[in-house]
């Protein structure tokens, strides 16, 4: 569908001055421009854009180096090892606490030193030389990895009565993670995590009327329990990093790998491609079903943008809503079940709930996240006549089912053990095996024949990039762990969950406003995952202590973490899609922060009204509850109408600015759940649109 035929005609959108529009059927309402459709060219441009080069400057995990000769080997061996340990422990089962994490640890800290340089560049020109004091730290990860292997018994027999060897190679430990954790992830959360150490040693010296004074600890004390212990920088993040985070990458890389990720995209553009505003409304179905598997929002802006931003610029799109579109719906995709982004297996530690139900709980959130970007494009589309693409250049979708049916089938195996209470490992791996199956049909289709070799290759290289993407989500687990490890050591937490609240006067809203402003300023330099970990671990609780429900308190940080990513002044996912479409990054970045508009209104009204991630608060009976949770999703639904036609300007028409007004209204009275509030959204929703139509009859009528 990416065909560029200069002999294929394409009807451009006509200027939206000189028209109006109802329901998609333009009306000219003023004079119309003199042109001759038939002769206009469908002139679709190449994007020209070096995917490689994007990722470099607007993603610091791609900013790696680009190996070959030796040195690549060497990368490439270590990453397919630490792949194999990891599929190896999925299936026959985890080795214990430490054994487990710090040889992942270690792998990654490993792989930073040789791939990533000490200065950020945003060249990929491919080298062979790596620095020799690179190799000495790469040298050194393996060797702090490999102490907890070797020392295991003699660790667990001194419980906490350290040596000196002991302070050595966890001061070695904390450097190599911080170190490592500059050049992939950025200062900002080696500051925090600094800060935080400080503090640890530091906060005895502090007024003891002070909230933030703790204990005194001997500096042995604060570096061994970081590095040698299960609470700091081995901790929860790690164990979950080197579990089943791991094993989902592995399947984000076999379900693309496969051609998974390819027929997903066509079939969106088939299904939708075709209506008005068609390549934008791929774009977000698109990003949406291959965003819930890579977890990037950067990574995913740049594989689906460089198709989709293109056709909707073609298509009459202008640059900035082009880019802020991909943008949007790509950092939705780490909100999007079944698989979300690592965050939220995270989440499951710390709300102590399968992942089942965390992704049940996030489906409804994440169904008014992309319904809200939808309906955006569309009221955008029908306000400027854009149209959808021709026939010919869109996928026969009868065909790509008929002929590829069983490619979801990996997707809906995950899904349905992950709800069915299977683990996530075991879900993973099954998921894994399914990619594995569906690939080998496929190239049984393509060349009716199976050259076990070739494929044996394939799939090694899969492993390895399997591992190069687990890279960043590992060294931020390790350093979010010294957070954690501060916090538990000095019960930090509880302390800032109080001064929160105190700070709110205990006021519910404020502080969910504060939250929300500091995950936004997290992350706007602080992965996703490490942004949630510090959030889930100084501002949940804090909601949590007003009497919010854990999994609304916790996926309330989690969202505002992620929208970090298109919110302005640092929206790296918007400035992807402005490097793509050619447009202007700040003002990508704003367009997208309105369409996306729901990720920050959404998670006020789940917070006041847990029924939307299904908790039953008022003690329903189930059937009586099913009903509450469907009425609230549809009203939820027909709001985000209300804030994207006041938002975009347009429902049955233009609108006149009171009425823009309105409908914003109208849409946040449907998206609480209320019964009162959704006959008063639905009330003025409707007056506006007899309003309009009235406005249109008179308009035609003269």
């Amino acid at each position: 569908f990416m065909s560029k035929d200069k002999n294929e005609k394409f009807i451009p959108p006509v200027d939206e001055e000189n028209i109006d529009t109802v329901d998609g059927e333009n009306v000219n309402i003023v004079e119309e421009e003199n042109i001759d459709k038939e002769e206009v060219i469908y002139s679709g441009e190449s994007s020209g854009i070096d995917a490689d080069e994007l990722m470099a400057e607007y993603d610091r995990e791609s900013a790696y180096r680009r190996l070959i000769g030796f040195p690549g080997k060497l990368v490439f061996v270590i990453a397919v090892a630490w792949s194999v340990f990891q599929l190896y422990t999925g299936l026959f089962g985890t080795f214990p606490s430490t054994l487990q994490r710090a040889p992942h640890l270690a792998s990654a800290l490993t792989l930073v030193y040789l791939l990533y340089p000490a200065k950020r560049g945003k060249s990929v020109e491919f080298t062979e030389h790596i620095p020799w004091y690179d190799y000495i730290l790469a040298a050194a990860s393996v060797t702090v990895g490999s102490y907890h292997i070797i020392f295991y018994d003699q660790l667990l027999l001194r419980a906490g009565s350290f040596t000196q060897v002991d302070v050595i190679i966890s001061v070695m430990a904390i450097f190599l993670l911080l170190e490592a954790a500059r050049r992939v992830a950025g200062m900002v959360i080696v500051t925090v995590a600094s800060v935080f150490l400080v503090y640890a040693f530091l906060g005895q010296h502090l007024p003891r009327t002070s909230f933030l004074f703790h204990a005194p600890f001997t500096f042995k004390r604060v570096v061994c329990t970081e590095w040698l212990g299960s609470e700091g920088i081995l901790g929860t993040p790690i164990y979950v990093s080197s579990t089943f985070i791991f094993l989902f990458l592995v399947f984000a890389t076999f379900l693309k790998k496969s051609g998974v990720g390819d027929w997903m995209t066509n079939l969106a553009t088939a299904a939708v491609g075709g209506q008005v505003g068609g390549p934008a409304k791929t774009a977000v179905i698109a990003s949406a079903l291959q965003g819930t598997v890579s977890g990037s929002s950067v990574g995913n802006v740049v594989a689906t943008g460089s198709i989709t931003i293109p056709l909707m610029k073609d298509t009459g799109y202008e640059p900035n809503f082009a880019g802020a579109v991909e943008a949007a719906a790509s950092t939705g995709g780490q909100i999007m079940p079944p698989i979300m982004g690592a965050a939220a297996f995270i989440m499951t530690e710390y709300v102590g709930v399968s992942y089942g139900t965390v992704a049940i709980s996030a489906a409804i959130p994440a169904i008014l996240y992309f319904t809200g970007i939808f309906l955006n494009v569309h009221y955008e589309a029908l306000k400027k006549g854009l149209l959808g693409l021709p026939k010919e250049k869109r996928p026969d979708g009868k065909k790509l089912l008929k002929e590829g049916w069983f490619m979801i089938l990996p997707v809906i195996l995950i899904f349905g053990l992950l709800i069915g209470g299977s683990s996530a490992m075991k879900a993973a791996m099954y998921g894994i095996i399914g990619c594995i199956i569906v690939w080998v049909i496929n190239i049984l289709r393509e060349e009716k024949r199976f050259d076990i070799i070739k494929f044996v290759k394939m799939f090694i290289e899969a492993l390895d990039e399997s591992a190069r993407s687990a890279i960043t989500v590992a060294i931020t687990c390790g350093t979010a762990g010294i957070i954690v490890g501060v916090v538990t050591m000095t019960g930090l937490g509880l302390k800032m969950a109080d001064g929160l609240i105190e700070l709110a006067g205990g006021s519910l809203l404020l502080t969910m406003v504060f939250t929300m402003f500091s995950s936004l300023i997290l992350g706007m330099g602080v992965p996703t995952t490490a942004n949630y970990i510090i959030q889930a671990t100084i501002s949940a609780p804090a909601l949590v202590a007003l009497g919010v429900p854990p999994i609304a308190a916790h996926i309330f940080v989690f969202y505002f973490g992620i929208v970090a990513d298109i919110t302005p002044p640092v929206a790296l996912a918007a400035f992807a899609g402005a490097g793509i479409s050619g447009g202007n990054p700040m003002k990508t970045g704003f367009i997208a922060t309105r369409l996306g508009i729901a990720a920050y209104v959404v998670p006020y009204m789940l917070v006041y009204n847990p029924i939307l991630v299904l908790v039953n608060t008022e003690g329903y009976s189930t059937s009586i509850f099913v009903l509450m949770v469907l009425k609230s999703a549809v009203t939820a639904i027909i709001g985000m109408g209300g804030l994207a036609t006041g938002f975009t300007g347009y429902f049955k028409t233009n609108n006149k600015i009171w009425e823009s007004i309105i409908l914003i209204v109208a849409g946040l009275l449907l998206v609480d759940p209320g019964t009162a509030t959704d006959i008063a959204g639905a009330g003025l929703m409707i007056a506006v649109y007899l309003m309009q139509k009235m406005r249109i009859k008179k308009a035609v009528a003269m």
